[in-house]
């Protein structure tokens, strides 16, 4: 565990319950999320190198314009 989560679960504990728990709801959430990205993302990498594949082809055959961007 690194320092700074040892701090911020120190700081924590000096919480009432009500806001120990809400904390711990807040992390558990993140991590759930994260994890669930994680999954996402993972599973998503054959269609993404399908996008890839099918926007390299439609530049290759001349099907796509530049981008205008206005000056900011």
């Amino acid at each position: 565990m690194t320092q700074l989560l040892k701090k911020a679960f120190s700081e924590a504990s000096k919480l009432p319950e009500n806001a120990q728990d809400a904390i711990a709801e807040i992390i558990l959430a993140e991590i759930a999320s994260q994890e669930r990205w994680n999954d996402l993302f993972a599973k998503s990498q054959n269609v993404l190198a399908d996008l890839a594949q099918e926007a390299l082809a439609e530049y290759q055959a001349g099907k796509t314009q530049p981008l205008e961007c206005e000056d900011q």
